[in-house]
């Protein structure tokens, strides 16, 4: 009678160690009889069947007092044989362990620990999944949160900005990348309507709703996402809305619509499979891929079936790895070899797109970077899709190797060819290897070396961010547009919408003001391709020169002992001195120049004034044996040299002159300093 009862706990509406009362509990053993009794909830080999008040101790004590209570439940401990455990060899005999177990109200998962079945009632919680077979009370809709973000709300569930405790993440600090993200998108309407763009991560749906809410009939919007609970999200979210879904789920026979069924401009698509699949099975023009981590794993499916000329985003978040913080980890997602530098933002942003070249390559596709941004949180990069095996030729020849020095960090691409090098050190423009003992100089990449920014792309992004009033996207994208004609803030100005038409951008459609777009929408998809390329080819030739690769921190290679200037006024002293100079969004402190490291440090040094008070402050100061830029110091009327020593290096210090220099072996920097007697000479730190 027993075995029959436990045998039937199985196929009840729940599992028989899950009670509200402990009589309830009580009732299944029936102790109202004065006969032995066993256990409900352990076998014969683990409780031997006993009288009536020994067993009412045993259900107290060992099941009721460690049980897991939630909404007026009782999840017992349960000690049969409910949960496969591997047995345990011993000699000759094989002993079979009872592993106790809990089981899971919500999903009868059985779990062995009471701590973890806590925690994973608290994650059913944190995601909503309060209803089950057992409870049919819903999660009550004040648990959910309304967020709002650029007049497009949506509903979020607790803990929304944890991943690993809610199915439907969402992050306040990717508004900027979000908004960069239309703004590209927003561009791209404006060449080809309408365009099908997809969001492989829906999550929440707010950008793709964002999408669908401000471009309207330009965009045929489809969401994505594998997760049952994220895909019931997005559907609530459209409601909220006021926009009709179509959805559009594999395992499902037929597709449901929800609303009229009627697509129009208001129509949002929602795919519930893995985003591999969906972009295998269908084209898009515009694709988004925003992966909790690396994107490495659905680059091929993404340039797959993209159409010609369209667009790729990715959203990179796995920044330990791409900041040189983990670079093991970078190997093996990107196959790429890094360290830690001071252009370690845009060394992770060429990272990402050297990966995405190769990718495209594979598909006989090549690329045009049109964004790359490296920020706190994530590396945005945005790249349009040309098809055919040449431009894949020519945008592999753009992967190469970068040689860096790791003294003084100044760093060069190595040359094309396969042909090696008898001295490699040769091609840096730093003597660091002829000073320095052993190796001073690391092999990093492949990494991409085209350039990063599109000019004119940037530009209409601007227009559309004033456009839509996204505010956090303009000072950034006036940086973008400065950094990627490098030149400063202060030559910076905004075209009109007439105006903007006459850019000047390499492989994308311009409208210029004597043709309207109708004019331009050839029937057939060959023609309007040709036409589209034709206008490609032409913008290609009159594109100007790209900005200097990487950027120099002006902190980095600052001099002990000195004042610097302030970066404005630096920037127009290397402007003055000819050179192409802009700030850059990686690094606050950074200056993108084409000036080489030795110009870049004797100009700082000459427009420097020392820190002491009675040192020599008239005319410029240069420091020895490295190019100098406008006058020289006088000399000074009487120097004394002096030879000191330090643990591990000769130092050069002369008094009256002011000048310090130190040639120590693990030490490449040459430091000046302006004491006011010998007794005041200080040696850097470490020596």
């Amino acid at each position: 009678m027993f075995n029959f009862q436990i045998f039937l706990g199985f196929f009840l509406d729940k599992h028989i160690s899950i009670q509200r009362h402990l009589a309830d509990l009580e009732k299944l053993a029936d102790l109202s009889e004065g006969e032995r009794k066993p256990c409900p909830l352990c076998p014969e080999e683990k409780f031997k069947a006993c009288y009536s008040h020994k067993l009412h101790r045993h259900l107290q004590n060992l099941h009721w007092k460690v049980s897991v209570e939630f909404e007026g439940y009782r999840m017992c401990i349960c000690h049969l044989s409910c949960r496969p455990v591997k047995p345990n060899l011993v000699g000759d005999q094989t002993l079979s362990k009872m592993g106790a177990h809990y089981h899971c109200i919500i999903c009868s998962a059985t779990i062995v620990r009471r701590t973890d079945m806590i925690g994973h009632i608290n994650r059913h919680v944190n995601k909503g999944e309060t209803e089950s077979r057992f409870i049919t009370a819903r999660a009550p809709k004040s648990s959910y949160e309304v967020v709002k973000e650029s007049a497009t709300d949506v509903q979020v569930l607790p803990n929304h900005s944890t991943p690993q405790k809610t199915d439907s993440y969402f992050n306040p600090k990717m508004k900027l990348n979000r908004q960069l993200i239309f703004c590209a998108l927003a561009v791209f309407a404006g060449e080809r309507k309408p365009i099908e763009c997809l969001d492989a991560f829906g999550a929440t749906g707010i950008m793709g709703l964002q999408w669908a809410k401000h471009l309207r009939s330009s965009v045929k919007v489809t969401i994505n996402d594998c997760n049952e609970n994220s895909v019931a999200m997005i559907k609530e979210n459209c409601h909220l809305n006021k926009m009709k879904v179509k959805l559009n789920i594999k395992e499902e026979d037929d597709d449901e619509t929800v609303g009229n069924g009627e697509e129009n401009s208001d129509t949002i698509e929602v795919t519930k499979m893995d985003a591999n699949v969906v972009m295998h099975l269908r084209s898009f023009d515009f694709i988004h891929l925003d992966p909790f981590g690396t994107s490495v794993n659905y680059l091929d499916s993404a340039f797959r079936n993209v159409r010609n000329l369209g667009i790729v985003s990715l959203t990179s978040t796995d920044i330990s790895s791409l900041y040189a913080k983990a670079q093991h980890v970078a190997q093996r997602h990107y196959g790429c070899n890094i360290v830690r530098t001071e252009y370690y933002k845009e060394l992770a942003a060429r990272t990402v797109i050297a990966a995405v070249t190769r990718a495209a390559a594979r598909c006989n596709k090549g690329i045009e970077v049109l964004l790359a941004v490296a920020l706190e949180h994530f590396v945005l990069v945005v790249v349009r899709v040309l098809r055919g095996p040449t431009p894949a030729d020519d945008s592999a020849r753009k992967v190469r190797y970068l040689i860096h020095c790791q003294w003084c960090e100044e760093r060069v691409f190595q040359k094309e060819g396969n042909m090696m090098e008898e001295n490699p050190y040769q091609q840096l423009p730093c003597d660091c290897h002829g000073s320095m003992p052993g190796k001073t100089a690391v092999l990093l990449g492949p990494l991409w070396s085209g350039s990063l920014f599109n000019t004119g792309f940037l530009r209409r992004m601007l227009l559309e961010a004033v456009k839509y009033g996204l505010d956090e996207a303009q000072p950034l994208l006036k940086t973008l547009v400065c950094e990627s004609e490098c030149t400063t803030l202060k030559h910076f100005s905004t075209h009109s919408p007439g105006d903007e038409n006459k850019q000047e951008e390499c492989g994308v459609y311009i409208r210029t003001p004597n043709t309207s777009a109708e004019s331009y929408l050839v029937h057939g998809k060959r023609k309007s391709e040709e036409v589209l390329r034709g206008t490609a080819k032409r913008q290609r030739a009159e594109h100007s020169a790209e900005h200097p690769p990487f950027y120099y921190n002006i902190h980095r290679h600052s001099i002990k002992g000195m004042n610097m200037p302030k970066l404005n006024k630096f920037l127009s002293y290397l402007s003055e001195a000819g050179y192409r100079v802009s700030r850059t969004h990686f690094d606050p402190m950074g200056v993108r120049t084409s000036a080489p490291l030795a110009q870049f440090k004797a100009i700082l040094m000459k427009y420097s004034t020392p820190t002491y008070v009675g040192a020599q402050a008239e005319g410029p100061v240069h420091l020895p044996g490295e190019t100098q830029v406008g006058e020289e110091l006088p000399a000074a009327a009487a120097i004394k040299a002096q030879e000191l020593s330090c643990s591990q290096g000769t130092v050069t210090a002369t008094t009256g002159g002011a000048e310090l220099k130190h040639e120590h072996k693990h030490c490449p920097k040459r430091v000046l300093y302006q004491p006011q007697e010998e007794a005041a000479l200080q040696f850097p730190t470490g020596c």
